[in-house]
């Protein structure tokens, strides 16, 4: 239907600008041009019989492109054909293509403006008249009038007669009924019906004809300008023509050779690619036998190299071949095999390197073939393969000393074998002599054990070590190789231009055989031979013809280990630089637990032979050859291993105790012994004493050797002199100090032991001080010994031993103060009160001996009378019970403590003596009395003046006179 509304037929703009309101920024149309998609399928498939047309496709390329749903479509619908790398990107605008601007247009306004002036000023100049439109306007009314007659159904836009309710309303069926008597009246109404539709067609036409009048000076313009436009088309046309075949011309002449030099140049890279792939293929495909054959030789971390280049290869060059899709999976369970084929090699090795015999001096067994296993473990992060070295440890030390045991029982007669079955049996079955020298042998073989087992995590932690700093060195690389890209890259041109022709860049064709070092070198290595074959003589490319059995990432670098072997740090092993630390750790854990594990063997074997208390009964010289031997075997350990391993360290601690138990037992019951046999006289000093204590005087307490021949030819003495002092004693304190010197010693001797010894000889020093003091002071000898009585030569000579243990025990105190650790000094205060007992002791002896004189004074004074003869029998026999005491102690105490005894004595005398001549009431008056008294005092004083050693002694006795009154 035809529009009511007018319109002009010529567009007609506002202003100028009317095409240009809309500027383009061609900076954001400017897109980056992607690189070229991989168009190979990721896996090859098989092709249907039925070749694929374009009526197979369900949405043809041009519409999935400018598809408006763009966001809505899914990501991977053309990467799953174009591969990954597909992306929606901008296309970059062609440099050929001018940028238009306004400036372009001048000249066009400048033309159509003239023109334009002109067309307004004839449509000023020529007004519509008044009466046309009037007329115009009177036409327009009476067509409405005349359209509104025609119903309204036939203008609906949706008008159509194939639906039945539009169908009988605009025919209706009654009309058509020629039925029963209505046929004429129904005939009429078809005909009126018919006449009414054509009225109304009538109208339309003659709107539509008025219409056509209205605008036919548009029309007739409209079909000038066609012709117009086809003249225009026609010289376009021609010229277009005329340009192509001269572009033709130009093509042929000057771009056909050099485009199809450049296709050829494609053609002939593109061939040398798909020989190198093949060539790669049939590499890949001798993967498997290759590994085989090097798996033949224990060649693990070489087959291992060669899996992960071949997987390598297969994920980047060889991706989506089909012939191919098993082979990653198949190098993977070979990869597992081989990890288990490694642990079993290490299991093997271990086994065999730690059960060899020990007389072998060779320190470390096939040590490439070690190297080689840890770094195959390394690669493949087995680290537990230290576990398994442990366990062959114990099961290797087990074994030595059982084998030691089988040895020297063996060797041994007078064990038989059939008789006792078990070996441990056999065992206790050996002497000292013997065990000693099982002992010994055992430990020396844990010391070569150990230095076997230290060698061998030598040459791992140096495997450990450089990779660890392999690690380090390739991260520093990195750091740098980073920091100089950067460098670079801020330096380059970010504008890089393409040609593309065909759907490939022409720069490829020159950038082909323009490779740089590195990535020739990469191309190189990926199409390496693991094999090692020669390559053939119609190779294309000889540089990619190299062969290395390596990966391309696998730039190694040499380091050597203690051994001497060189080894090569691959870049790919994948352990962290705190995984490597914590092995390094490990290892040097294992040697610190094969120490342990030797040392509790050890003291196993010292638990088993202890059982029926064996250990407990060594004399003192068997057990201190025990203690230096296992002490020496902990020194060695530690220095082989660089930790003291403390199971051994305590059960000889232990064992020390109960031998410090049963030597202060069996010492303190012999000292025991000889107290209750002594009758305390005077014994003579045997030589040997003598040599004792003159070895004391030097300023070393040890048990001098025995010399033999010249022992039996010199005679005892009376006396022991000691640092020119004569010392008079009893044959227990010759005992006595013969017990301290070896308590002394067992401390040298056995350090550990220091403590326990110290206390130990105090009890037993007093002990002697007490028991000595029940004998003698207490006079208990009387009913163990059976004297008769306890005279004043038993005190004395009691006195003089008891001063001469305590002139020992300041050296005893400086011994065990040079041997105990500071914090332990404190202890050191057992001997003053020892020294203070002792003191005590010899106090109360001469106490006793003073306290025996003054009984007898007052015994004898007590009865003295001033009476003729002069000297009286009390004086007398006063004076010849003194010279009997001097007599008794003049040879055993020294001339000193006599006189100061005899200045007590005479203390006491002089009391006694006054106390009786004041009851006889006899004064100093100069009379017959004091004359008589003056007589006796003159004879004691001088019959005990004449006594050896008395002569200078200052009796003073005029004390006992009272005053005149």
């Amino acid at each position: 239907m035809a529009s009511s509304h007018s319109s002009s037929p010529v567009p007609q703009g506002s202003s100028s600008d009317v095409f240009f309101k809309i500027e383009v920024d061609p900076s954001k149309h400017i897109r980056p041009v992607p690189s070229l998609p991989d168009v190979c399928p990721k896996e090859p498939t098989v092709t249907d019989q039925h070749r694929w047309t374009v009526y197979h496709s369900k949405v043809n390329l041009p519409a999935a492109l400018n598809d408006p749903r763009l966001a809505k479509r899914e990501s991977d619908f053309f990467t799953k054909t174009w591969g990954l790398n597909f992306v929606d990107t901008e296309v970059i605008p062609s440099f050929y293509l001018p940028q238009i601007s306004k400036e372009h247009f001048t000249v066009y306004q400048q033309e159509i403006s003239q023109r334009e002036k002109i067309h307004e000023r004839c449509k000023n100049i020529c007004p519509p008249k008044d009466t046309f439109e009037r007329t115009l306007l009177h036409t327009h009314d009476k067509s409405r009038t005349d359209l509104e007659q025609v119903p309204k159904i036939f203008m609906k836009p949706d008008f159509a007669l194939d639906d039945s309710l539009t169908f009988n309303s605009v025919l209706p069926w009654s009309h058509f009924n020629t039925a029963g008597g209505k046929g004429n009246r129904d005939a009429a109404s078809s005909k009126l019906l018919q006449e009414k539709l054509s009225h109304y067609l009538d109208i339309v036409e003659v709107n539509i004809a008025h219409q056509i009048s209205l605008r036919s000076e548009a029309f007739f313009h409209a079909m000038t300008s066609q012709h117009e436009l086809q003249d225009y088309l026609k010289k376009t046309s021609q010229a277009v023509k005329m340009l192509r075949d001269k572009i033709a011309q130009i093509d042929k002449v000057m771009c056909e050779g050099s485009l199809h030099i450049l296709r050829l140049a494609l053609t002939r890279n593109n061939c040398v690619k798909v020989y190198n792939k093949l060539k790669l293929m049939a590499t890949v495909h001798q993967t498997q036998p290759t590994v085989q054959v090097l798996l033949s030789t224990s060649e693990f971390v070489g087959a291992l190299d060669l899996i992960a280049t071949t997987q390598e290869v297969l994920q980047q060059e060889l991706q989506g071949i089909h012939s191919f899709r098993h082979l990653g999976s198949q190098l993977c369970e070979l990869e597992k095999l081989i990890d288990k084929m490694m642990i079993a090699e290490f299991s093997t090795y271990s086994h065999s390197d730690l059960n060899r015999p020990l007389e072998d001096d060779c320190q470390v067994l096939e040590e490439e073939r070690l190297v080689s296993l840890v770094f195959g473990l390394l690669k493949q992060r087995k680290l537990n393969f230290l576990e398994i070295y442990g366990e062959k440890m114990i099961i290797t030390a087990k074994n030595i000393i059982k084998q030691c045991v089988i040895n020297k029982v063996s060797q041994t007669e007078e064990i038989d074998t059939d008789v006792v079955v078990k070996l441990a049996d056999q065992m206790r079955m050996l002497n000292f002599p013997q065990w000693f020298d099982l002992l010994k042998d055992i430990f020396s073989k844990f010391t070569i054990f150990l230095q076997r087992v230290k060698a061998t995590l030598n040459i791992i932690h140096s495997v450990v070590l450089s990779v660890l700093d392999k690690n380090q060195r390739t991260r520093e690389l990195e750091e740098i190789s980073q920091q100089k890209n950067a460098a670079k890259d801020n330096s380059l041109d970010t504008e890089v231009a393409y040609l593309i022709h065909e759907g490939m860049f022409i720069s490829d064709a020159f950038g082909e055989g323009e490779l740089t070092p590195i990535a020739v070198d990469t191309t190189s290595q990926r199409n390496a031979s693991p094999n090692s074959e020669p390559c053939s003589s119609d190779s294309v490319s000889e540089p990619e013809c190299t062969t290395d059995s390596s990966s391309s990432k696998e730039h190694t670098s040499s380091s050597a280990i203690p051994g001497g072997v060189d080894i090569m740090v691959s870049e790919d092993m994948k352990l962290t630089d705190s995984e490597l630390g914590k092995l390094a750790n490990n290892i040097q854990e294992l040697l610190y637990s094969a120490s342990d594990i030797c040392h509790d063997r050890a003291v196993k074997f010292l638990m088993s032979r202890a059982k029926d208390g064996f250990l407990e009964k060594l004399n003192s010289m068997e057990f201190i050859t025990l203690s230096r031997l296992m002490e020496t075997f902990i020194l060695d350990t530690e220095q082989i291993c660089g930790r003291k391993s403390m199971s051994l360290l305590g059960a000889l601690q232990s064992q020390a105790n109960k031998f410090v138990n049963r030597f202060h037992e069996e010492r303190k019951t012999k000292l025991s012994l000889l107290l209750d046999n002594e009758r305390w006289k005077q014994a003579d000093v045997p030589a040997e004493f003598q040599d004792l204590v003159d070895s004391i005087s030097d300023g070393k307490i040890a048990l001098p050797e025995k010399k033999s021949g010249t022992t039996e030819e010199r005679k005892p003495a009376e006396v022991l002199i000691v640092e020119g002092q004569q010392y008079a004693v009893v044959g227990t304190v010759l005992l006595l100090i013969r017990i301290i010197l070896e308590y002394c010693q067992c401390v040298d001797n056995i350090p550990s032991v220091t403590t326990d010894m110290l206390t130990r000889l105090s009890d037993l020093l007093k002990y002697f001080n007490s028991r000595s003091c029940q004998l003698v002071l207490g006079a208990g000898a009387l009913q163990v010994v059976g004297l008769k009585t306890i005279t004043t030569k038993n005190l004395a000579l009691s006195s003089r031993c008891l001063q001469l243990i305590v002139h020992y025990i300041p050296v005893i105190r400086a011994h065990f103060e040079a041997r105990l650790p500071p914090k332990q000094y404190s202890m050191l205060r057992h001997f003053d009160h020892i020294t203070k007992d002792y003191h005590d002791h010899i106090a109360e002896i001469s106490a006793k001996l003073v306290a025996i004189m003054d009984s007898l004074f007052d015994k004898l004074l007590s009865k003295y009378e001033v009476k003729a003869p002069v000297p009286s029998a009390c004086f007398r026999n006063i004076c010849k019970q003194m010279t009997k005491m001097h007599e008794a102690i003049f040879d055993l105490l020294p001339e000193e403590q006599t006189q100061m005894l005899f200045l007590r004595i005479n203390a006491s005398y002089k009391l006694h003596l006054k106390k009786q001549l004041s009851h006889l009431n006899v004064i100093n008056d100069g009379g017959p009395q004091n004359g008589l008294v003056t007589a006796d005092v003159a004879f004691y004083t001088g019959n005990l003046q004449a006594l050896k050693g008395l002569k200078d002694l200052d009796l003073n006795m005029a004390e006992i006179w009272e005053q005149k009154r």
